[in-house]
This record gives structure tokens, sequence and C-alpha cells, in this order.
């Protein structure tokens, strides 16, 4: 065969291998809710906040897996045995296994405590207790039936939610 004659094949791997290559990037970044025993899998049964260790409420727990192992855990624990001050502002934890934007902020890899806030806010502290950043929420009047905490996906992230209040969870 003449050189033109491979040209169109060439061509056609190419296109073929840049399709394949922007899908796989998609997919690195799509969200999955987990449900179940993948749920169940992936959420601590404790966390750790200012010293002091507490259950997590499983029944109020959620996470999403972007692409295939990149992971955000949140659940609510019982923080009966903190403190009031600490109890207005941290009523949950947030890991992430790789950097995310939470609500317009860059979050690192790590460990977070969380509260929704009266004033429609999303609190990150660290596990000192310290306050990373404060975001406004979203108040989605559609949800039919709210739950205190639970995740949605929305577009190529999630929604983390508190009652009817939620902030967006996306990969950088």
């Amino acid at each position: 065969m003449t050189k033109w004659k491979w040209r169109p094949i060439k061509i056609l791997a190419l296109l073929f291998i840049a399709c394949a290559a922007s899908g796989s990037a998609a997919a690195q970044n799509s969200a999955t809710v987990l449900a179940g025993a993948e749920l169940s899998r992936v959420v601590p049964p404790g966390f750790y906040f200012q010293g002091q260790s507490a259950g997590t409420q499983m029944r109020n727990a959620a996470a999403a897996r972007f692409g295939s192992n990149r992971y955000v855990i949140a659940g609510l624990v019982d923080t009966s045995g903190y403190a009031a001050e600490v109890r207005e502002k941290y009523q949950g934890f947030l890991i992430t296994d790789s950097a995310v934007r939470v609500g317009g902020f860059e979050l690192s890899t790590g460990a977070y405590g969380f509260g929704f806030t009266n004033d429609g806010k999303f609190v990150v502290l660290d596990l000192s207790g310290k306050q990373i950043f404060s975001t406004r929420t979203e108040q989605d009047k559609e949800l039919k039936r709210p739950r205190p905490l639970m995740m949605s996906k929305s577009g190529a992230g999630i929604r983390l939610y508190g009652g009817r209040n939620y902030v967006a969870i996306g990969t950088n």
C-alpha cells in the first residue's frame, strides 16, 4: 500500500485514541453516590475531633466516589459529650482522599469537622476546632424528603445536604 492509503487509518486511530482519553478523563471526575455495603465499607464507625472521639450516626452518613478510587465521606456524629459551644459549630466529619472544591473553596486531602449553621452557612473546621472556611449554602425547596445528612449527584459533582440546605462538592 502506498503511504496515502494508510493516512486515513492513522487519522482514525488518532481520533479513537483522543476520544478514549477524553472519555477516561471525564470518568475520573464523574461522581457516584455510594449506598449499601459499599457505603458501610468506607464510612468510619467513629471520628476524632478536638481531643474527643464520637460515634458515627450510620443512618446519617454518606459517601461519593469520584472516578474509580477517590472518595468524599461525610457523617453526623453523636456530639452529646461535647461542650455546647463545640456542638453549635461541629455536627459531623468530612473526609476526602484527594483535593476537592467545597462551595468554591479548595479543600486539601484530609479529615475535617463541619457544621450547617442556622444562618445558612457551611463551616469547615480542622481537627483542633479551628475554622478553615465558611461558605453560604443553597436551599433546595424542591427536595421532597430532606434528611439530616445526605448526598446526591449534581452534574459532575455532588451536593452535601443538611436538611434542605446544601453545599456543592466537586473535584479540582
